[in-house]
C-alpha cells in the first residue's frame, strides 16, 4: 500500500485546518472527542480512504470472500453501541497477519489472518478488534490528545499511527519526528486504545454468538509462534503491540463468560480454502496441497480440502478431474451454494456458457438475493451473448441492493451491448467514482451528457450526479488526494 504515505500526510493536514477553523461549528455529540472531529467528517474521510485504498491496494474482489468478510462484519457492527456507523470491510490479499482499521469505518483484513485462523471466532476477535478502534473513536480521541501538545505536533503524532497501519517502520520514524517526551506520551495513549478495543472487542464477540476466547486464542499462538526479535516480528505484532500482561487481561476477561459450545460455519472454512488457492502464484502447487489434505488421516475435514480441490483444479484447466471432483461434492450437498458456483465457474471456464447459465438460473431459484450468485449469473449470461437478460438481472438487483465496483462494470457492459450508450456511461462513471478516480467519472458523464438519444429523465440524472461529483472533486483537492 504505498499510496497510504501520501495519503495519510494529507490527511492529517486536513486533521489540523478542521481542528483550527472549524471546532466552534461542530455539533455536541456526547465526548470530548466530537469537538475537534466530527463523525460526519470521519465519515467523508472514510469515504475518501476507500476510493483510495480501491484504487491502489491488492484488494481481493471474489465475490464470495467479499460476501463473507462483510457477513462477519456487519454481524459485528450491529452488535455496537453505535451500529449507525457505514462500516466498508475487505481482504487485501497479503498473506502476512496483519489488520487496520481507519476513519468512516474502514476496516482493511489481510488473507493471512484468515488463512491463520484456526477457528471462525479467531478471525471475528480480529474483527472485533478492530470495529471497536471504529465504534470507540480512537482516531478524534488520539487527535484530541495530541492537540494538547501543540498543532504540528498533533499532525505528526496522528500521521505516524496511520502510516504505521501499512508502514510499521515508516510509522515509528514519524514518531522519532517528534520529541521523546510526545512519543512516550504517544505511546502509552495508544496502548490504552488497544485495551480498550480488546475489552470492548470481547463484548462484540459475545453479543454476536463467537467464542469470547478467539481474541486471546489468536495473540497467544500469534505470540508463541512468532518468537522473533522486534525488527523482525509480525506487522500484527507491530501494529498491535503484544504484552503478556494484555494476553493475560484478555484470557481472564474471557474466562468470565459462560462456556459455550461453538462451532465455525462452513463458509469460514470454505473461504479459507478458497484463499489457499488464491494465495498461489502457481494453480498446480495449490492442486499438490489439496491432494496431501485429502490424502492425509490427520487433515479431517475433507469438504473443504474437495473445494479447494476443484478450484484449484479448475485454475490449473484440469477440467475433467475437476468434474469429477464437484460431482461428489454434490452429491453430499446439491444445495450448497459454493458448491453450485465452482460447478458454474468450471463450465465457464471451458467455455461451456449455456450450462453455466444452466446451473446458475436453478441456483438463483434457491438464492434468489445472493450477490456472488447475482454478479457471476450476469457474467456468464453476457459470455452466452445473452446481454438484455443480464440487464435485466442487475437492474432488478440494483433496486434493492448495494451498488459495487463489480455491479456497475457488468451493468455498464450489459447496457453498451443492448444498445443503450448513455446508461452505459452513467454506469462506468459510477465504477470510476468508486475505483477513486473521480475525475475519470466526470469525464464519462460529460461525455454521456454528449449522446443525441438522451431522454429528458436522462438529462437530469447526469446533470444531477455531474453536480455532486464535481462537489466531491473540490473536496478532493482539498484533502490533496
Amino acid at each position: 500500500m504505498k499510496f497510504l504515505p501520501q495519503l495519510l500526510f494529507a490527511l492529517t493536514l486536513t486533521f489540523g485546518t478542521v481542528w483550527a477553523t472549524t471546532t466552534q461549528d461542530l455539533p455536541d455529540i456526547g465526548d470530548s472527542a466530537g469537538s475537534v472531529v466530527s463523525p460526519e467528517y470521519e465519515q467523508r474521510l472514510g469515504q475518501a480512504v476507500m476510493r483510495q485504498v480501491r484504487q491502489h491496494a491488492n484488494i481481493i474482489q471474489d465475490p464470495e470472500v467479499e460476501s463473507y468478510i462483510q457477513s462477519i462484519g456487519y454481524q459485528l457492527a450491529a452488535n455496537s453501541d453505535n451500529s449507525q456507523i457505514p462500516f466498508n470491510f475487505f481482504v487485501m490479499n497479503d498473506p502476512v497477519i496483519n489488520a487496520f482499521a481507519a476513519p468512516g469505518g474502514v476496516v482493511g483484513i489481510n488473507s493471512g489472518v484468515i488463512l491463520n485462523s484456526n477457528t471462525e471466532s479467531e478471525l471475528a476477535g480480529v474483527m472485533a478488534h478492530e470495529v471497536a478502534h471504529v465504534t470507540q473513536r480512537h482516531m478524534a480521541r488520539t487527535f484530541e490528545k495530541a492537540s494538547q501538545l501543540s498543532l504540528p505536533m498533533a499532525a505528526t503524532i496522528v500521521g505516524a499511527i496511520l502510516l504505521g497501519v501499512a508502514n510499521p517502520e515508516a510509522g515509528q520514524a514519524a514518531l522519532a519526528i517528534a520529541t521523546g517526551v510526545s512519543a512516550q506520551y504517544q505511546i502509552n495513549f495508544t496502548r490504552a486504545n488497544e485495551e480498550e478495543a480488546d475489552r470492548v472487542g470481547m463484548q462484540l464477540l459475545a453479543r454476536s454468538g463467537f467464542d469470547p476466547h478467539g481474541m486471546p486464542a489468536f495473540f497467544e499462538r500469534l505470540q508463541q509462534v512468532t518468537r522473533y526479535s522486534a525488527g523482525n516480528a509480525p506487522e500484527f505484532l507491530r501494529t498491535h503491540p503484544l504484552t503478556e500482561s494484555r494476553i493475560a487481561d484478555t484470557r481472564a476477561r474471557a474466562d468470565q463468560y459462560p462456556p459455550g459450545e461453538y462451532k465455525s460455519s462452513t463458509n469460514f472454512k470454505l473461504t479459507r480454502a478458497k484463499l489457499q488457492v488464491i494465495s498461489h502464484n502457481r494453480p498446480n502447487d495449490a492442486v499438490k496441497l489439496f491432494e496431501q489434505q485429502l490424502s492425509s488421516d490427520e487433515y479431517p475435514d475433507k469438504t473443504s480440502a474437495r473445494y479447494g480441490y476443484v478450484l484449484a483444479l479448475t485454475a490449473a484447466e484440469n477440467f475433467s478431474k475437476a468434474r469429477e471432483q464437484v460431482h461428489i461434492l454434490l452429491n453430499d450437498d446439491r444445495e450448497n451454494i459454493a458448491f453450485l458456483l465452482a460447478a458454474a465457474r468450471l463450465e465457464s471456464a471451458q467455455r461451456n456458457f449455456p450450462a453455466a447459465v444452466g446451473i446458475y438460473r436453478e441456483a438463483q431459484r434457491l438464492y434468489p438475493d445472493y450477490r456472488p450468485l447475482v454478479m457471476g449469473y450476469a457474467r456468464a449470461l453476457l459470455d452466452a451473448k445473452e446481454p438484455l437478460e443480464a440487464r435485466d438481472l442487475l437492474r432488478k438487483y440494483g433496486q434493492d441492493h448495494e451498488q459495487d465496483l463489480a455491479y456497475y462494470d457488468l451493468l455498464s457492459q450489459a447496457e453498451a451491448e443492448t444498445g443503450s450508450p448513455a446508461e452505459s456511461g452513467i454506469a462506468k462513471a459510477e465504477y470510476y467514482y468508486l475505483s477513486g478516480d473521480t475525475q475519470l467519472a466526470i469525464d464519462r458523464l460529460k461525455f454521456a451528457q454528449r449522446q443525441t438519444e438522451l431522454n429528458y429523465y436522462q438529462q437530469e440524472r447526469i446533470s444531477a450526479r455531474l453536480s455532486q461529483l464535481e462537489y466531491e472533486l473540490e473536496l478532493e483537492k482539498e484533502l490533496e488526494l
